[in-house]
């Protein structure tokens, strides 16, 4: 298979950070902005960066749109611009659309018109929302530091029905489990070796990024 493939529409504060970061994870990144400024600041650190205006339905077609993985409707405070973009990429038929929203209103809006996902930058971070997106299996990221992560992990079926001890991320990728979320509700944070961890369950771990990324393609579902 080849590289997931992401079109990010705004390149402002927020776009500009989540398609950076997203190209740094080795992922196919198209941007889009109607400033040809921001397109040019960007072009470096993009796969392709073409100044369009996304609410003309005839560009996102040419541009292949439809082949993408995943589009991200990053515009700024141009509401109508973000609803209007929203649905032109969900009628030609982007596989997973993600807004952002300026505010609750405008969120719900997004959500109405079936944008897969909402996001409020205010609580999600660009890099955050780049990892999540890039890793289906990784639910939130928090950077510690430019060395140190702490990431949730959904359990895999690659991983369920096994002890902490056979999975063993501390000696394997360097990775120390802090928590487990049961699915049945039970938080137990600093869990034992015997801990079993099943489907469904969340496990929060920290390590370096890079022992991180590891232990998500190890665990990933094959």
């Amino acid at each position: 298979m080849g590289k997931k493939q992401f079109a990010v529409i705004g390149l402002g504060r927020f776009g500009a950070s989540l398609a950076r970061e997203l190209f740094q994870l080795d992922y196919e990144v198209l941007g889009i902005d109607r400033d040809e400024e921001r397109v040019n600041d960007m072009s470096p650190y993009l796969t392709h960066a073409v100044v369009a205006d996304a609410i003309d339905e005839g560009t996102l077609r040419s541009l292949g749109l439809r082949n993408f993985d995943c589009g991200v409707v990053a515009i700024g405070s141009d509401v109508q611009a973000s609803i209007m973009t929203a649905i032109l990429l969900k009628d030609i038929g982007v596989k997973t659309v993600v807004a952002k929203a300026v505010s609750k209103i405008h969120g719900k809006v997004l959500d109405k018109i079936g944008v897969d996902r909402v996001v409020f930058p205010e609580r999600d971070m660009g890099i955050r929302v780049a990892h999540q997106l890039g890793t289906p299996n990784l639910l939130d990221y928090i950077e510690l530091s430019k060395e140190y992560t702490i990431a949730e992990l959904a359990a895999t079926p690659e991983i369920a029905g096994q002890t902490l001890r056979e999975i063993n991320p501390r000696a394997r990728f360097g990775v120390s489990v802090v928590a487990l979320f049961n699915r049945s509700g039970r938080v137990v944070i600093a869990p034992e070796a015997e801990e079993r961890v099943e489907l469904e369950d969340v496990l929060v771990v920290i390590g370096t990024n890079e022992q991180i990324e590891r232990f998500e393609v190890e665990i990933a579902d094959r």
